[in-house]
């Protein structure tokens, strides 16, 4: 059975910060999970030689015993294993989920494949993490699926999910605050400067839109969520007939069942086809008929996550 890849906010920080030192540190990933597990297969956590650790392997019942585990390999310059939970010889280490983890540590990992990595991930490319349990030699490749090939242990690193955010007014605003806050790359497209600068305060990226039109140089990509937030329903389906032939996996925007029955005809008149009309969202969100900014922005934000 294939193991789902892994979103590069498991693991692309903790390669970062592992770049940015010069590799000096222990590069800990999980390869094998017995059982339940808080963090999946191919999870990653970083100890510096400073001993600052980056990323997390367990709710927190592992990671200072890592850090003691990642200082030896660093000394011994060695790849190291250590397993936890189930089979562990470690019986004063309790995992509360009641599973098992066997974590591979990787002293001073090779820092050109740490960057071809980190160059895969700014061009939104999906890549493969290999790496060698006996020598700790790492390899950045093309393709692959996550788990054991002998002793090589691949690891899948998907694009993280980009959000393309249109519309106005609080709604907007909130939802994009939340995106953010959850560290997902975003970019606020709106024709109001007030919400542009609610969005810029929260950290979001912003673009000014001066008319209703689905920018053609947006970056939207398979890992890409489109969502609209307008109350003026007019600016909606000029931006939504190009954004439902785009790659973007997601693509909806908020109103009633009557503001997306409109929407969808006025989408027929501007030549949409059944295939594209299919794919739209609306009315979005888990929570039916959310009112509330703040309850609207966790539910769509919930429905985006769940596909």
């Amino acid at each position: 059975m294939s193991v789902p890849s892994l979103d590069a906010s498991t693991v692309i920080e903790p390669i970062r910060q592992l770049s940015a030192a010069g590799g000096q540190g222990v590069l800990c990933v999980i390869t094998h999970v017995d059982g339940p597990s808080y963090r999946p297969l191919g999870a990653m956590m970083a100890v510096l030689a400073d001993g600052r650790r980056i990323g997390t392997l367990s709710s927190g019942c592992v990671e200072a015993d890592i850090a003691l585990h990642a200082a030896k390999a660093l000394e011994n310059g060695a790849p190291y294993q250590v397993r936890y939970g189930k089979g562990s010889p470690f019986a004063d280490i309790v995992l509360p989920c009641g599973g098992g983890l066997e974590i591979l540590l990787m002293p001073r990992p090779d820092v050109r494949v740490l960057d071809a990595l980190l160059s895969h991930h700014a061009a939104r490319e999906a890549c493969v993490l290999e790496v060698d349990r006996r020598s700790g030699a790492l390899c950045a490749v093309a393709e692959g699926e996550t788990g054991w090939t002998g002793d090589i242990f691949s690891v899948t690193i998907e694009p993280e999910i980009c959000f393309f955010v249109f519309g106005k007014g609080p709604e907007t605003a909130t939802f994009a605050g939340l995106v953010q806050a959850a560290g997902y790359p975003n970019l606020v497209l709106s024709p109001d400067t007030e919400t542009l600068e609610a969005v810029a305060r929260a950290g979001c990226a912003t673009r000014h839109l001066t008319h209703a039109h689905c920018p053609k140089d947006l970056p939207i990509d398979a890992r890409s969520a489109v969502v609209l937030f307008f109350h003026d329903h007019e600016w909606e389906p000029p931006i939504l007939a190009p954004a439902l032939t785009s790659a973007a996996f997601y693509v909806g925007a908020q109103g009633s069942q009557r503001a997306a029955d409109l929407r969808r005809m006025e989408l027929v008149r501007l030549g949409a086809n059944e295939t594209a009309l299919a794919r739209l969202h609306g009315p979005i969100g888990l929570v039916p008929s959310a009112r509330d900014a703040r309850k609207l922005a966790v539910s769509v934000l919930a429905e985006v996550l769940s596909l």
